[in-house]
């Protein structure tokens, strides 16, 4: 009973500091994200204080995302020193408590935190990041287009004789809108016949319905068009695998569209790269917890504990960096998506038992 309370005790105090360092950040994301979105589009004419303030609450959960791990890290370090300075660990080991009984809570705290992240952070973090693309077309209008820094992908069709490379701001309704698309239709000779830029692009049967477009052809003044169509034989699955974000999809829809996406013989290495680092996030976070212990568990005399600190950031930042490392080889193909999502994972978790099987039990 007092084994079963003590944990209890132990995780609520964990549970606690996490919400007010996930909402200390959250807020000063928010302030910073706010002031940024001022500043890059504060000057266009549809732009309002409350627009502001929709698209950096929108846009906050996205970031936040990234920001997980650090306060899993962070979190478990404060939890621990805080109940180590207050005599609670030293009181526990006295009354014969081991060092991983009172982990073990902890380490669930931080398993729900991951599970939370997972399944109610991310939900709302596709959504929102979804929109702000559809909000920033929107209060960019024709001002934009996806070739501007590069930074857009682009995607090939091919119909008779012409090809068409198709790329577009934002992707929208599950591959059949694109906002702020460019069309450049290429012709037998590799010359560009016609260029389309259209606010709204819509994915038909056969077809794609280009709104609001401005063509220009080699020698002729733009032509404004409400509406023009061009021809395709493209599907949604094809196009929001080459051009959507995987961030955009949550969770619960990242099964079917990868295997929608590889019924058309489409590696979906982005998508399945997503789907297996987000649910690697709780054990991430577990591993996290135990890198925290292994600088922030002893009682520390003399401001010792500074320089433990440290370490144990600068262990967390290399396994977040080792993360992102490979799942960029798992996200371009060279590794199998499970393995960059889960090796630095176990690694960690393996580096931090055994640090603590050492230290604790010799």
């Amino acid at each position: 009973m007092i084994g079963r309370t003590l944990g209890a005790y132990f995780m609520r105090r964990y549970l606690v500091i996490t919400f007010w360092f996930f909402t200390g950040i959250f807020g000063l994301i928010f302030i910073v994200n706010f002031t940024e979105i001022s500043r890059r589009v504060g000057d266009l004419p549809d732009y309002s204080l409350w627009w502001g303030v929709t698209f950096a609450g929108l846009q906050t959960p996205f970031i936040m995302q990234q920001a997980v791990p650090f306060i899993a890290l962070v979190s478990g370090i404060a939890t621990l020193i805080s109940l180590n300075r207050k005599y609670e660990l030293v009181v526990a080991r006295a009354a014969g408590i081991s060092a991983w009984q009172f982990l073990l809570p902890i380490c669930i705290g931080a398993l729900l935190f991951g599970l939370a992240a997972l399944f109610v952070l991310n939900p709302i973090a596709s959504f929102g990041y979804e929109r702000t693309q559809f909000l920033e077309a929107n209060i960019r209008g024709g001002n934009s287009t996806p070739a501007a820094g590069g930074e857009a992908p682009w995607i090939k069709q091919r119909v008779g004789e012409t090809e068409t490379y198709i790329g577009a701001a934002g992707v929208l309704d599950e591959g059949l809108q694109l906002v702020n698309a460019t069309f450049i239709t290429v012709g037998p000779d590799t010359d560009a016949i016609a260029r389309l830029d259209a606010e709204r692009a819509f994915l038909r049967e056969g077809e794609w319905q280009l709104q609001n477009a401005r063509r220009t052809t080699r020698g002729n003044p733009p032509e404004l068009m409400e509406a023009v169509s061009v021809p395709t034989n493209l599907t949604p699955e094809f196009v929001l695998e080459r051009l959507a974000s995987p961030e955009t999809i949550p969770i619960f829809q990242l099964p079917r569209k990868i295997a929608a996406a590889r019924s058309f013989g489409l590696p979906a290495n982005n998508f399945a790269m997503h789907m297996h680092s987000m649910l690697a996030m709780p054990a991430l976070l577990v591993a996290m917890t135990l890198i925290a212990a292994t600088v922030s568990m002893r009682f520390a005399r003399m401001g010792q504990s500074s320089a433990m600190i440290l370490g144990g950031v600068m262990a967390g930042f290399l396994l977040y960096v080792v993360t992102v490392l490979v799942k960029a080889f798992g996200s371009a193909g060279f590794v199998p998506p499970v393995a960059a999502a889960w090796l630095p994972v176990v690694v960690a978790g393996f580096f931090g038992v055994t640090f603590l099987l050492y230290r604790e039990d010799g």
